[in-house]
């Protein structure tokens, strides 16, 4: 039986944000999210001299998709060079595998410059055949080969991990704390004058001369520019929405033997892919391993999820102990499998952070530090254009088209039967969507047999949620929106609650 769902990250919070703006503010920038990419602007910015307000919906550091990362520090992108070279030209694919590795050096480098006690650390990662065969592994050698980027073609690797090659070895690869890095950088951001705000849900962003930030506390950010770097972005312009597709990945940690395996990254091919570190933690040595991805709010099965990773893991890794901790994350993957990083075409003097695409804690790092440089205005033109949240998907349009199709499918559910005939069918710790009339309601039964009651259709674009059974959450399944139980907003990009029956 798993232990209940905790991110290893948890436990190593050690900073929180500050209070709620207490009256109307004025600021050079106000950046929005306390993840990698909100502090990361926010860093660049305040050291440049600039005076900069970061507003969080959270209290504490780490607890939304940067404290549920793997913490992969990777420039082997999990789309793979050979389909970023088919939809954006060699050229592109090499400045993106360029990118993402000046992200990782610059991790280190403020790291070093700020005293972060992160666990930064350097080290190869490996690409290797899963199910589906070799056949991606070997257009992967060719493409690598044609833009000269590093790699090794190895037919065995160190340690006892039981699969088949060929494999491909990237060097240069990494991996980190984030928590304790994000902690780092907002000590970091104080110290340069910046001033950090937790429990501040922002509800709106207009762009302008000045551009202006509501508050759900009727409070008002008024600043020359504001990037909003929330994962999700929420008010980035509805052409955004045809733009991400929300997904959830499941994560699970393993106590690990000292000895048996190399410490390095590894993937392997299959769709959805799996993507494995180890880690050395105040407790020991672990194995940490992800994968199992879908559609955010269109799977009811979250913990058999979690016990396939858990027999995929001990088939390849043999010797593991006890499963740790467990838990899942959300990306949002675009058409092409680059982050959208710049200006976001809501009004001026707006700028967006999002589309990880899986690699969040270097897409993160790329977008805070492009941003701070369109900005002051000395960006580099050909960063700006491979990123811009504008560009056009013309070979990767099926692509879109496909997940818009699956967006728009999704409000099918309203025409479907509930999974309960009442309330009265819910066990405690469960819920379920009953069917009223033309509508639907959102029943949990909490584990004292209370009942809540509330309307099931997200307040964001009209989906209607579905129940997660493995994080006791209500999951949109058109834009990733969560609410917690009672209804509580957990991730955008709704940013009001479910409304109680």
């Amino acid at each position: 039986m798993l232990p209940p769902t905790r991110s290893v990250w948890q436990s190593d919070v050690e900073i929180h944000f500050g209070p709620p703006p207490s009256s109307d503010d004025r600021c050079d920038v106000c950046v929005i999210g306390g993840g990698i990419a909100g502090l990361t602007a926010a860093y660049q910015l305040a050291i440049r001299g600039k005076r900069v307000t970061l507003l969080e919906a959270s209290d504490f550091i780490g607890v939304g998709e940067t404290g549920h990362t793997t913490a992969q520090l990777g420039w082997s992108l999990d789309e793979r060079f050979t389909r970023i070279a088919e939809l954006r030209g060699d050229d592109n694919a090499r400045l993106a595998a360029q990118s993402h590795r000046e992200a990782i050096d610059r991790i280190g480098q403020i790291s070093a410059n700020e005293a972060i006690h992160c666990n930064f650390e350097r080290l190869p990662g490996y690409l290797f055949p899963g199910a589906d065969g070799t056949k991606e592994l070997e257009a992967e050698l060719v493409t690598l080969r044609r833009l000269g980027l590093p790699h090794e073609h190895l037919t065995s690797i160190p340690g006892n991990l039981k699969v088949n090659g060929p494999f491909i070895r990237f060097p240069d690869q990494g991996q980190f704390d984030p928590v304790k890095y994000l902690n780092g950088l907002a000590g970091a951001i104080k110290k340069h004058s910046g001033v950090l705000h937790g429990g501040t849900r922002v509800t709106a962003v207009s762009g302008g001369s000045p551009a202006t930030v509501t508050t759900e506390g009727g409070r008002t950010v008024t600043a020359d520019a504001v990037v909003v770097a929330a994962n999700c972005p929420f008010e980035a312009g509805m052409t955004m929405w045809a733009r991400v597709a929300s997904y959830t990945t499941y994560v699970v940690s393993f106590d690990m033997p000292a000895g048996p395996f190399e410490r390095a990254l590894w993937w392997d091919t299959e769709d959805p892919y799996h993507y494995i570190r180890t880690v050395r933690t105040s407790s020991g040595d672990r194995l940490i391993v992800g994968g199992e991805d879908h559609k955010t709010g269109q799977a009811d099965d979250q913990p058999a999820r979690w016990d396939r990773l858990e027999a995929w893991t001990r088939e390849r890794f043999p010797g593991l102990g006890a499963v740790l901790e467990h838990w899942s994350g959300q990306v949002y993957e675009t058409p092409d499998g680059l982050g959208l990083l710049g200006s976001a075409p809501v009004g001026k003097n707006v700028y967006v952070i999002t589309g990880d695409s899986g690699m969040g804690m270097t897409h993160g790092t790329i977008g805070g530090h492009l941003v701070a440089d369109m900005i002051d205005g000395n960006a580099k033109q050909e960063l700006v254009d491979l990123y811009s949240p504008g560009r056009v998907f013309a070979v990767a349009t099926l692509g879109a088209v496909g997940e818009s199709l699956n967006m728009v499918a999704q409000y099918r559910d309203y025409l479907t039967g509930g999974d309960v005939s009442s309330a009265d069918d819910l066990e405690p710790g469960c819920g379920g969507l009953e069917r009223r009339g033309l509508g639907k309601v959102a029943h949990f039964r909490n584990d004292a047999g209370a009942l809540t009651t509330l309307t099931a259709v997200c307040p964001h674009l009209g989906g209607i949620v579905s129940w997660n059974a493995g994080e006791r959450s209500w999951d949109c399944p058109l834009h990733g929106s969560r609410f917690g139980c009672e209804g509580e907003v957990i991730h955008g990009p709704a940013v009001v609650p479910l409304k109680k029956v």
